[in-house]
């Protein structure tokens, strides 16, 4: 069965194809249900959500874009907002509820504490990627331990890039998109400029 066919099959079985366009309303009420659409992907989804896949439940005549400041204008004055980060939306509490939260919730160990060297080391990946365990030596003056490394894959803050042409091809550390949702970065442009940067954070 090829994917098409998969694609298709909900519908030659009865099943409701999503109308997107939705010609049979008014211009607000057509723009209000597809605020809503998004809304709800969005809100569903514990991820950022790409502008491809949110434009999948609108219509032609709709602009993902414009939604979505639509949607940020209706949520000014409430605790959460939407936002883009890691190129995409999602939904996110304000920051300055962080501390109701924690006190009425118990969400289990979510600390992004990190030691001095985690967050040097960190900014030296994000700033020099793709680069290898010999390359961070060469900015510290000193090893960087293979358990530090492990510490920041394990958080999803870092990964396996490509091999290094250095001898022996070792491998390459890359920043993730956690890494850019953990930071709020859209992308890495959105980086500080690296001049005033002490790499040892």
């Amino acid at each position: 069965m090829t994917v098409a066919t998969r694609k298709r099959k909900p519908a030659e079985e009865g099943g409701a194809v999503l109308d997107r366009d939705l010609n049979d309303l008014p211009q607000e009420l057509r723009w209000r249900e597809w605020m809503g659409r998004i809304e709800a992907v969005l809100f569903s989804s514990a991820s950022p959500v790409g502008r491809e896949d949110l434009a999948r439940v609108v219509g032609q005549g709709a602009s993902v874009e414009m939604l979505i400041e639509d949607i940020q204008a209706e949520l000014n004055g409430r605790p959460y907002e939407l936002v883009q980060v890691a190129g995409g939306w999602m939904f996110r509490t304000r920051a300055q509820f962080a501390d109701a939260i924690k006190a009425a919730a118990n969400l289990g160990e979510q600390s992004l504490a990190f030691t001095d060297m985690e967050m040097g080391v960190l900014c030296a990946i994000a700033y020099h990627q793709p680069i290898d365990r010999a390359g961070l030596a060469d900015i510290f003056g000193k090893e960087v331990s293979r358990d530090l490394l492990a510490r920041l894959r394990y958080r999803d803050l870092i990964a396996s890039g490509p091999r290094s042409p250095r001898p022996g091809a070792p491998h390459t550390f890359v920043t993730t998109e956690t890494f850019l949702v953990t930071f709020d970065l859209q992308s890495l442009r959105d980086l500080p400029d690296l001049a005033p940067v002490d790499m040892t954070c």
